[in-house]
């Protein structure tokens, strides 16, 4: 049957395409999800416009799966199991698993088929998983498979505090001594400004003591002075 695809068919065609599929998968599948029209007069007029808005769906599909890659991309999956002797489990750990823990972590469905686990995990440890959104995009995550009743190690700390506020700056140790150096250099520096203030404060207490000094000898000489005139008077008084 030849159809018109009305949006993008991964690995199929893109919306706006004109192909020959199967009878089968066209009305089994493609018409009833609304995916494609038989290619009909006016289906085919159709085909411009489709193609159109098939291509600003598919730039903005691209860049939500670009951004849920960012998101995911070094992410750490707990998952936990019962394990027996030699960290074998009883069980395992599916990609269905996986899947369901980077749900909570991102707040969004992830779809199971893109968690790229071939083999079933059956051991405790640490896996690299491979997620595949989009076939153009992908990201890794850790999976961390631990023991019941313990803790899983926490991979790759960045320093963020158990309230998880937010990440902590980790300073070099060069970086921490020389914070140091400069609030002690601060701290000397206030000392010394406070010092000067005070031998300031005690040299205008002197400068002033001095001048009060300087007054009582004024005063001194002025009563000296006062009392020879008086004795020039007397002698004065004295004289026939």
């Amino acid at each position: 049957m030849r159809v018109v695809f009305l949006e993008d068919v991964l690995g199929v065609a893109q919306g706006g395409d004109v192909k020959e599929v199967k009878n089968g998968f066209a009305r089994n599948y493609l018409i009833p999800k609304n995916l494609a029209a038989p290619a009909t007069h006016d289906s085919l007029l159709r085909v411009k416009r489709l193609k159109k808005q098939a291509n600003i769906e598919r730039d903005e599909m691209m860049a939500d799966m670009t951004g849920l890659a960012q998101k995911l991309d070094g992410v750490q999956v707990n998952v936990e199991m019962r394990a027996g002797s030699g960290e074998r489990l009883y069980g395992s750990v599916t990609n269905t698993m996986v899947a369901a823990e980077l749900a909570k972590i991102v707040g969004r469905e992830i779809d199971r088929r893109t968690v790229e686990i071939t083999e079933p995990i059956r051991q405790l440890g640490t896996f690299d998983v491979n997620v595949r959104p989009h076939p153009e995009v992908e990201a890794t995550v850790k999976v961390v498979v631990y023991a019941t009743g313990t803790e899983p190690p926490v991979l790759g700390d960045t320093g963020t505090d158990e309230a998880g506020a937010g990440e902590v700056e980790v300073l070099p140790i060069t970086e921490v001594v020389t914070a140091e150096a400069e609030v002690e250099t601060s701290e000397a520096e206030a000392e010394d400004e406070t010092a000067e203030v005070e031998v300031e404060s005690v040299v205008a207490e002197v400068e002033s003591a001095e001048a009060e000094d300087e007054n009582s000898e004024v005063e001194v000489e002025s009563g000296e002075a006062q009392a020879e005139s008086a004795e020039v008077e007397d002698d004065t008084e004295k004289i026939p």
